[in-house]
């Protein structure tokens, strides 16, 4: 599940010759009644336009009286930029976190393979078990299952919440979540799993009840805090759990399939579904240019280093609109004016300026071509990994200020600061943000 901040990334052209990567799911309300509702994320290109990257100035506005930030050297080492998680290679040896139960758990079956979901296929309704068999066997299907997709409330938060067959759907998930049992078999006995990220930010607690909200309303016990690998989807409950939170039953397919044979697949499943139901991309294929960023794997960026990027009158718009919201408080989920967490302060401030952004990091980590760190300027945003639970989801980020600081909204019990950029080992690469590639991401995961 990702769990919280979505997702991963939009492609400007498909080609075999391109990677995989997630995306997040966008949410549409698809249900016939009550607050559960179906499942969306809609994927697309589009052609970019505004300033050219090498019209920008260096480090001029992060060095001006305005701001008076002397110069600094950046980090290298671990800041923390989650609630008790260091930022280094100690984060990516951490367990699943899970709920001890004196109760016995029911038995799941063992994770044999991990597989990447590519479609979802939902609808407000229930897809039959012939459609499910008719789409396993499409040309380069790996695996298939029905699931339930929805939107529900989960202790007063409207969040995806997906249904499934523990036993059977845990190959789907980022592998460290898939492997563990534990996590499975509370799920299996009536238990919910949520992000890693919303866990520890919403303050969450292992062991605990939330409240699920959808056509009933139950008390659910957290059985764990994990990361399915799937943009935007916040919780994780068993099918019988989903249906009786008024889930229609099997609303949804999730679907596997080769790199070679996947736009071609998600064409025969659209010609498969019926009238109401759609298919959804949670992968494209990409090409990534402009530098490489620090990690190989869930590295950000997308797109050419010559793209355009912001105007500059905008730029300093967005720069002085950030540092406008220093000492404001971290909410989780907060997205301003006055309260923000680390995406929802990066969107505010580029508002202000007109540019349309992704409400997630993940997202925003698609909104441009990277940069290395040697050419950042003022205005890049700069991205972390920072769950445990999936060691390569981008689940942080924070705007580049200029002469070494950066800016973010930290944690639960902090504020908005400016600290020393921090290029550690959890730091995922920068984004050179591209208007409209950025506003394109925004509308299609939305």
């Amino acid at each position: 599940m990702h769990l919280t901040e979505g997702g991963r990334r939009i492609a400007r052209s498909f080609g075999r010759g391109g990677r995989r990567k997630t995306l997040s799911i966008g949410v549409a309300a698809l249900a016939a009644a009550g607050t559960v509702s179906g499942v969306l994320a809609a994927v697309l290109g589009s052609a970019p336009s505004g300033q050219p990257a090498s019209a920008r100035p260096g480090n001029t506005l992060a060095a001006s009286p305005g701001f008076g930030l002397p110069a600094v050297r950046p980090s290298a080492g671990s800041a923390p930029v989650a609630p008790g998680l260091a930022m280094g290679d100690s984060a990516r040896l951490l367990a699943v976190p899970i709920a001890t139960s004196a109760a016995a758990e029911p038995k799941v079956a063992p994770l044999h393979r991990t597989v990447q979901a590519d479609l979802l296929i939902v609808a407000p309704f229930s897809l039959s078990e012939s459609l499910a068999a008719k789409v396993s066997r499409i040309p380069g299907v790996v695996a298939s299952e029905r699931i339930e997709a929805v939107r529900m409330s989960v202790n007063g938060s409207s969040t995806a919440v997906l249904g499934v067959d523990p036993s059977v759907f845990r190959e789907f998930a980022a592998r460290p979540t898939g492997a563990s049992n534990a996590l499975w078999q509370g799920v299996a006995g009536g238990g919910i799993a949520v992000s890693y990220t919303m866990g520890t930010e919403d303050k969450i607690k292992l062991g605990g009840t939330v409240t699920a909200a959808g056509r009933t309303t139950r008390a659910l016990r957290v059985a764990a805090f994990g990361t399915l690998g799937i943009g935007g989807v916040n919780a994780v409950v068993s099918d019988a759990t989903a249906r009786a939170l008024g889930a229609p039953a099997g609303n949804a397919i999730v679907v596997s399939v080769t790199a070679s044979d996947f736009t071609a697949a998600a064409a025969a499943a659209g010609r498969l579904i019926p009238k109401g139901a759609g298919v959804e991309q949670l992968v494209s294929l990409i090409s990534v240019g402009g530098g490489t960023a620090a990690n190989g794997t869930g590295a950000a960026g997308a797109g050419q280093a010559d793209e355009p990027a912001v105007p500059q009158a905008a730029l300093n718009a967005m720069l002085r609109a950030a540092m406008s919201r220093r000492g404001l408080p971290y909410v989780w989920g907060g997205d301003g004016p006055t309260t923000f967490d680390c995406s929802g302060l990066v969107q505010w401030s580029f508002r202000q300026a007109g540019i349309v952004m992704p409400r997630v990091a993940a997202d925003q980590a698609l909104s441009g071509p990277s940069v290395p760190v040697s050419q950042l300027q003022p205005g890049d945003l700069l991205f972390y990994h920072t769950d445990p639970t999936d060691p390569t989801y981008i689940s942080h980020v924070a705007i580049y200020l200029g002469n070494g600081w950066m800016e973010q909204a930290p944690e639960p019990g902090l504020d908005v600061e400016v600290v020393p950029a921090d290029f550690g080992t959890e730091f995922a690469g920068a984004v050179r943000v591209n208007p409209a590639q950025a506003a394109a991401v925004a509308a299609r995961v939305a």
